[in-house]
């Protein structure tokens, strides 16, 4: 088969902690992160070329090589340069149905899917870990994007261990459209206010002086617990991201809908990754309606976005 159409599901977080410095310039990251079914979808063909040819259904998504969709195309030529010769290119529609700019991991599952039809395509038969390899030179999300599901991210985001699925829960995300957060900025405020107070991580990425790894010394342990145990309630109220202390504050309306929304008591209530998305947790799909019901009636804004969707178990999917 020379055409492929996969869904690329977006991603939040469940926990989000910085704990150091990398030798890298990246941040040192304990984190959980959950799939969720509001996914894009890509259309990849074989074009007969030796090119790629990137299209988006969405203004704002830029078509170039910008794009990480269009990077995973570039560097899948650049890792398999035969296949690429043997193949030739794709020509890569992506339809958007994820926020842009949404701190949801929009583009790292457009890139992800990118990778493994690629795969698909020039018959390489790469394994899953192959293909986060892969990924981890595109970005610190697009590993996890190809496997999906719920897992503990360590290092710089790049390092996943699996957790056991809790595709049972929903979430009702809520993102003003107008509004986005740069993700470079929110790490780099978060170290100039809090820089002090990191841990030192040597080049082993181990605490220096110790021998206790940053994955050690972080305190993801309860929420993973509680996930490990499937206990809905505790992981709602152990929801905790580092980076709202540096972008709350600098955008009122993000925390003015987080505020909004924990008063109708769900399960738990955070913004996901750097923003400006704030999701809470329901144990249904009907509480997760009524949810986002009295979302919109306490904030009838037309330039206010509401999704419900649900916990998914797996990444990147073939229609």
């Amino acid at each position: 088969m020379r055409s492929y159409s996969l869904i690329a599901p977006a991603k939040i977080n469940l926990y989000l902690e910085i704990i150091g410095d990398r030798p890298d310039g990246y941040h040192e990251l304990a984190m959980v992160l959950q799939g969720i079914d509001l996914a894009d979808r890509i259309d990849l063909n074989a074009n007969g070329v030796d090119q790629f040819r990137l299209h988006c259904d969405h203004p704002e998504v830029p078509a170039d090589e910008s794009n990480l969709a269009y990077k995973a195309a570039l560097l899948m030529a650049a890792e398999f340069p035969d296949a690429f010769e043997q193949y030739g290119g794709v020509n890569i529609t992506i339809h958007k149905h994820i926020p842009v700019g949404a701190g949801l991991a929009g583009g790292s599952t457009n890139g992800a899917a990118v990778l493994v039809g690629l795969d698909l395509i020039w018959g390489l038969g790469l394994t899953q870990g192959e293909l986060q390899d892969l990924a981890a030179k595109l970005g610190s999300d697009v590993p996890f994007c190809i496997a999906g599901g719920t897992a503990i991210a360590t290092g710089r985001g790049e390092q996943l261990s699996p957790l056991p699925s809790i595709n049972s829960l929903y979430a009702v995300l809520a993102k003003y459209r107008s509004l986005s957060v740069s993700t470079v900025w929110a790490y780099q405020t978060y170290r100039k206010q809090f820089g002090d107070s990191y841990s030192p991580v040597s080049t082993t990425g181990s605490a220096v002086g110790t021998s206790t790894t940053p994955k050690q010394r972080a305190h993801a342990g309860e929420i993973v617990a509680a996930i490990m145990h499937h206990d809905s309630s505790k992981i709602g109220k152990l929801l905790h991201n580092d980076l709202e202390k540096v972008v709350l504050p600098a955008h009122p309306q993000v925390a003015q809908l987080r505020e909004t929304i924990q008063q109708f008591n769900p399960l738990g209530t955070m913004m996901s990754g750097s923003g400006p998305t704030v999701f809470a947790l329901a144990e249904s799909q009907a509480e997760a309606k009524h949810l986002q019901q009295q979302i919109q009636a306490a904030l009838p804004d037309p330039d206010l976005q509401t999704w419900v969707t649900q916990f998914r178990a797996g990444g990147i999917q073939i229609v």
